[in-house]
């Protein structure tokens, strides 16, 4: 039987960090990452952090909700005793209904960092151990085609190999083709994921694709170019294109994966930890390994906290072929100790022993 827990302190703040250039996607932009710090203290005084990362333009959430909903769980959650940690994260997502991905997962990221490490082991070890290895891509968020060649310079002298592309803006496709066409003349040897963020009509989609064979640009994938709810278009897509789909904004919950299983709407899944929390997202990735879908870990505008946890998520279970764990690059401080090493592209998480290994400064 499980050993009982039974937490003493929830506390939490707001946490901005202002961005080095404004992260564009095609739904708008932000220039300060407006998340929210969480620490939750067991009765024996170990401390674990989380961090909730809500970003508009991909899904509505905001800091405010995020505060909301922690102001309104304190009186429940202080005090309570557990023995099993999803449990916990169950009665959490009840009471809340589902109404913010990134608060449910910045409670989760801290309940974890707790408890591993109050049993002495490492977050990734806890998600499996089966790697400690990934190798993230690096963004070139919406902008001119000169400020694109631009940033896949600057990717490139990183030594980071894939580049993400962020399409879909108001500009339109034959603007978004000129951007692509000028950072594969800077990177011709770099992977391209292309990233609608369900910003395209089929109709755009079409031409984007066609634009995109006439300048012989192969991308290595296409990530949610179409409305959520699309998935029929989305299918259709991949087989007009010839080239792999990843559904993201799709899939926030197990139902979602399935359908886009039942389907075969796409060949991999992007699993982001704020879409709908760490729970949430063990169950898509089962989903996806169950059907032979491919699996793409990825987040939002997120500190390394957050994304330490990703990684480790994503490499303690093995079998992800993408990582778009980049956010860290565009922040213009770090308020944190510790978190993933990273060595052009590749991230590793070998050194963390207990937890997740972030800490505030």
């Amino acid at each position: 039987m499980a050993e009982r827990c039974t937490i003493r302190y929830f506390n939490y703040a707001a946490l901005d960090i202002p961005l080095l250039t404004p992260f564009g996607i095609s739904g708008g932009s932000q220039a300060t990452a407006n998340n929210v710090l969480v620490s939750l203290t067991l009765e024996d005084g170990t401390i674990g952090y989380g961090e909730a990362a809500p970003l508009p333009p991909y899904n509505g959430e905001t800091q405010a909700d995020v505060l909301e909903v922690y102001r309104s769980s304190m009186d429940w959650l202080v005090g309570q005793t557990f023995s099993d940690w999803k449990t916990l994260s169950l009665e959490f997502s009840k009471r809340y209904g589902h109404s913010c991905g990134s608060a449910q997962c910045g409670f989760e990221m801290a309940l974890l960092d707790a408890l591993t490490q109050r049993n002495k082991t490492s977050l990734w070890k806890f998600f499996g151990g089966n790697s400690t290895e990934l190798e993230t891509d690096m963004t070139v968020t919406t902008g001119t085609p000169a400020e694109g060649a631009d940033a896949a310079r600057a990717i490139i002298a990183r030594g980071i190999n894939q580049i993400k592309v962020k399409v879909g803006g108001a500009k339109g496709i034959a603007y978004d083709l000129e951007r692509l066409k000028d950072i594969h003349a800077v990177a011709p040897h770099s992977p391209l994921i292309i990233d609608g963020n369900a910003g395209l009509s089929r109709a755009e989609a079409r031409l984007l694709v066609d634009g995109l064979r006439s300048a012989d640009i192969a991308p290595a994938l296409l990530e949610q170019w179409l409305a959520k709810d699309d998935l029929e278009g989305m299918r259709d897509l991949g087989i007009y294109s010839g080239w792999l789909i990843a559904a993201d904004e799709s899939v926030s919950h197990k139902r979602d994966a399935e359908k886009v299983a039942h389907l075969k709407a796409a060949q991999v899944i992007n699993v982001k930890l704020m879409k709908a929390g760490i729970v949430s997202a063990l169950e898509i990735a089962n989903v996806a390994r169950i059907n032979g879908i491919g699996l793409m870990i990825g987040g939002n505008v997120e500190s390394i906290l957050a994304m330490t946890v990703s990684a480790c998520f994503a490499a303690g279970q093995g079998g992800f072929t993408f990582a778009d764990l980049d956010t860290p690059l565009f922040l213009a401080s770090n308020p944190f100790s510790g978190g993933y090493s990273l060595n052009g592209g590749k991230i590793s998480v070998a050194h963390i022993k207990e937890g997740h290994g972030v800490i505030p400064l």
